[in-house]
């Protein structure tokens, strides 16, 4: 395929930030681009080599490692690579290989340059685009607040579907939302809408864009962090995700919008597990988990970030089973809902997991297909998701235990017996079951019951009373000098556990603000920033415990990290010992803020002044 300066000039109208500069400035610029075919496989520049220009990918895909060799992104049609070493010292920060054939248009340095200094909005995208890098830790820290265009164009149910793409091309844009009133987001309309299903079935143009929109589209709320949106566009293959306030929308992401932070080589894993045909494929790609951690940890990546990109992977992974089995068993009976508990369920598993997991059924299942159908399908994915290296759940709180695979009426009679009767075993069931969060199938069935429960729960006092009386179990590791308590006998010997005495006192402690307050998320560090907006924890109290979790959890990855590096297994046993003065001082300075808001709330206060 040989381009004409025409096609070029046409491809540099619908791409930013050429299409803000003037036509003069695009018709000269469609003669500077050099036009290159690269054979699959070949390489296009090396790291440390002097870069030719600016590179666009016109079609197919590219590769690009860092300096050690590592992926940290996958290029393709519109993206745009080689601007960081340009605007550095004009050699090459990474090595580029194409994926695939692909056709390349090649800026030269001298008109790169130009751009930059003639062009306020050529200079701002390329400055941007340097100072967020493409490290993948930039994409995981960034949210889809910022990622998004603001105000994004929309159309009413009733606008004609060649009205629709008038709008597109005049705003060189490939996508148009439909909202109603008060800008409720009802659906999305694309070019590919309008290619499969207007031109391709001999619609009339005069056709409303309601009946060829995709309604209900996947959405993501404001807070969702930029891998959220990379992951979901893989996995699901989209490529546009719509930005929502509730039900409003507020902006869209685009792939064009990920182009300078396709960085993350969790995406790569979650792209390799969404085409994965078996369980066996996907444990290969899980086996680099703790090379991801070790990674992502030694970049210096926020807790939070880590955990979610690494429950990210089990997520994919686990709505890839669930596809897999309907394959095999055939479309499900009645609805159902997979969710998650535990790490997974709160996003937070580190290199160590199990899985914790349940499912609800419709109302409507019958006795058979829930002891055939859904038990077969339950032995499917825990099998697949063991065989990926989350272990059966040692408690049997998994979908294959018959009590956790029951219709959403019995849920329901969990749920209300356990907070009527709080009993020991319903306490720590509770505590398990707060933690829910939906993976895969019809989300409904779980959200209409979320809402009464918590509302329920936090309306009876002795209900409560237990599940603190509960959380108070696990104790910091601090001895009664408040110096570090260790393990005194057996395999873990002189060590702490940072899982059961570190990280799970904050777990508890923040579960319990989220049932007091209401609050619907599971993740503990949503929870504790929540408790502290709402007042149900004080500023300083609640900054203080935020405090203690970073440090706490963040030496916890470290200690995995480092077993890692040495080609060891990761765990949660930490000696203290292998830390410096200032690192247990300030680690036990960490568990005293714990045990000190244990003791606030034991006392009925939840919150320190």
């Amino acid at each position: 395929m040989s381009l004409s300066i025409d096609q070029v000039l046409k491809f540099l109208k619908s791409l930013h930030p050429y299409d803000a500069l003037s036509h003069e400035v695009q018709q000269r610029l469609a003669t500077c681009f050099e036009i290159r075919k690269v054979e699959a496989g070949a390489d296009i520049y090396k790291f440390g080599e002097r870069l030719p220009g600016l590179f666009v990918v016109y079609e197919g895909s590219v590769k690009i490692r860092d300096e050690n060799s590592v992926v940290v992104s996958h290029l393709v049609h519109r993206n745009t690579f080689g601007e960081r070493g340009l605007m550095k010292d004009g050699t090459a920060a990474t090595s580029a290989q194409a994926d695939e054939a692909s056709i390349l248009l090649v800026l030269p340095p001298a008109d790169f340059r130009k751009l930059i200094d003639e062009h306020q909005a050529f200079s701002r995208f390329f400055e941007r685009a340097r100072k967020s890098g493409t490290r993948g830790r930039d994409l995981a820290t960034s949210s889809a607040e910022t990622l998004m265009a603001r105000n994004p164009i929309t159309c009413r149910p009733e606008t004609t579907v060649q009205e629709a793409a008038r709008v597109m091309r005049d705003k060189h844009i490939s996508s148009l939302c439909v909202s109603g009133p008060d800008e409720t987001l009802l659906g999305i309309a694309t070019t590919r809408d309008l290619a499969g299903k207007v031109l391709a079935e001999g619609r009339s143009v005069a056709t409303p864009v309601s009946e060829i929109m995709t309604s209900a589209p996947l959405t993501l709320p404001r807070s969702a962090i930029g891998t959220d949106v990379l992951h979901l566009m893989m996995e699901k293959r989209i490529g546009h995700v719509p930005i929502v306030d509730g039900k409003r929308l507020v902006g869209m992401v685009t792939q064009t919008d990920l182009t300078r932070f396709q960085a993350v080589s969790s995406a790569d894993m979650v792209g390799q597990i969404t085409r994965a045909k078996t369980a066996e494929e996907m444990a290969a790609v899980t086996a680099h988990i703790p090379q991801l951690l070790l990674q992502l940890v030694a970049a210096g990546s926020p807790h939070e970030v880590v955990t979610r990109l690494i429950t990210d992977i089990a997520d994919t992974a686990t709505r890839r089973l669930l596809s897999l089995a309907e394959e095999k068993l055939g479309p499900p009976p009645v609805p159902y809902l997979w969710l998650a508990c535990g790490s997974q369920g709160r996003q937070e598993q580190t290199g160590v997991s199990d899985q914790d997991n349940c499912l609800f059924l419709d109302d409507r299942v019958s006795a058979q297909d829930r002891d055939g159908y859904f038990a077969d399908l339950a032995a499917f994915v825990c099998a697949g998701l063991n065989t990926c290296g989350y272990v059966f759940c040692p408690g049997d709180m998994m979908a294959t235990n018959p009590r956790w695979c029951q219709p959403v009426h019995v849920w329901e009679e969990y749920f209300r017996g356990w907070i009527e009767k709080p009993d020991p075993e319903a306490q720590m069931l509770s505590s398990v079951m707060f933690d829910l969060r939906p993976i895969g199938g019809h989300a409904q069935l779980y959200a209409s019951m979320q809402e009464g429960t918590l509302k329920a729960a936090a309306a009876n006092s002795i209900f409560v009373a237990h599940m603190v009386s509960n959380s108070l179990k696990h104790n910091p590791p601090l001895n009664l000098l408040r110096g570090l308590a260790t393990i005194r006998s057996g395999e873990h010997k002189n060590s702490v556990d940072m899982k059961l005495n570190g990280v799970v006192p904050i777990v508890d402690l923040a579960r319990i603000y989220a049932l007091q307050g209401q609050i619907t998320g599971v993740n503990t560090k949503m929870r504790l920033l929540e408790a502290r907006a709402n007042g149900r924890l004080s500023q300083s109290g609640g900054s203080d415990l935020l405090d203690a979790y970073d440090l706490i959890a963040e030496t916890r990855l470290l200690h995995q990290a480092g077993l890692i590096k040495l080609g060891q297994r990761p765990d949660n046993f930490l000696q203290p010992s292998t830390l410096s003065d200032f690192e247990r001082s300030h680690l036990r300075d960490a568990f005293v803020v714990v045990k000190t808001m244990q003791s606030s709330i034991g006392h009925g206060r939840g919150m320190l002044g």
